[in-house]
């Protein structure tokens, strides 16, 4: 059956410059098996389908799957997933604020002009990571205990543990060893130095992603992420309530989240360009 599908960027106002995602419209119909075999055929890190609510006060549900199997959240989908919602002439039921289902509940996206952010959800776990799980993240970056300036579980459904180190050079330099990774999921963060280039075009970290374990080595720009680094190191005083992010330089991308404390709530925000707009036999 054809359906429509759109093949959005995200986090980039360049195409080819973010991170896309595949999005299957009107897929309230298809099989679990058959999504998870799409996702596998596509390849990207996730690929999205886009059906009916079932919750109240939802203007539609997303189911997310990358190549190795569904996932309850991730951000660079919502945020593109939203875009070709609106793209294909979905309307919100609230005017500026769309209301996605999906298996983390209900996330809310602001559309500011174009530009849209979701809030953060909830963090599923969080806290100190203990000394076996440290150790065995931290060989599997190779790095030594010295490297590591701190590191938590940011964990708001994928299963993410965050680790800073001193220096975005540092973040940039890292060759991980992704069989030792085993089943985690690894976002690294180094800020910028005052007075760098990047700091003076306003970006503030670097931040790389890895994910062995969903077929995905490394992400290129990693919404999720982001926003459990974020929730982390504003709470805890070691980045600015408001600040930019910078991912996918070590593979070529140039993605930009923009992250802002407002309240109890950090927004993820981030440009998106639709670059491609056709149908899928599924």
């Amino acid at each position: 059956m054809s359906r429509r599908f759109s093949q959005v960027d995200v986090f980039t106002s360049e195409f080819l410059r973010g991170n896309p995602v595949a999005v299957v419209h009107d897929a309230g119909a298809v099989a679990d098996q058959d999504m998870a075999a799409f996702a596998r055929w596509t390849n990207l890190s996730e690929t999205t389908f886009l059906l009916p609510p079932t919750r109240p006060g939802a203007d539609y549900r997303l189911r997310i799957f990358t190549p190795g199997g569904e996932i309850p959240f991730a951000g660079h989908p919502t945020l593109g997933s939203a875009r070709a919602w609106l793209d294909a002439g979905g309307v919100p039921a609230t005017a500026g604020r769309l209301v996605q289902e999906c298996g983390v509940g209900l996330v809310t996206i602001a559309d500011d002009g174009g530009r849209l952010a979701f809030a953060a959800p909830p963090l599923r776990r969080s806290g100190p990571v203990d000394a076996s799980d440290l150790a065995a993240v931290v060989g599997s970056l190779r790095l030594g205990a010295d490297d590591v300036v701190d590191a938590a579980w940011v964990d708001n459904g994928p299963g993410w543990v965050g680790v800073l180190l001193r220096d975005a050079a540092d973040v940039l330099a890292l060759e991980p060893d992704y069989t030792a990774m085993g089943d985690y999921l690894v976002g690294v963060v180094g800020p910028y130095p005052e007075g760098s280039d990047a700091r003076l075009a306003g970006v503030h970290f670097e931040v790389r992603g890895f994910a062995p374990s969903l077929d995905v080595p490394e992400d290129p720009v990693t919404g999720s992420l982001s926003a459990g680094l974020a929730q982390w190191l504003i709470g805890s005083g070691r980045a600015p309530s408001s600040y930019i992010a910078q991912q996918g330089t070590a593979l070529g991308r140039r993605g930009l989240i923009r992250l802002a404390a407002e309240g109890t709530e950090v927004w993820v925000g981030g440009d998106t360009v639709v670059g491609i707009r056709g149908t899928v036999e599924l």
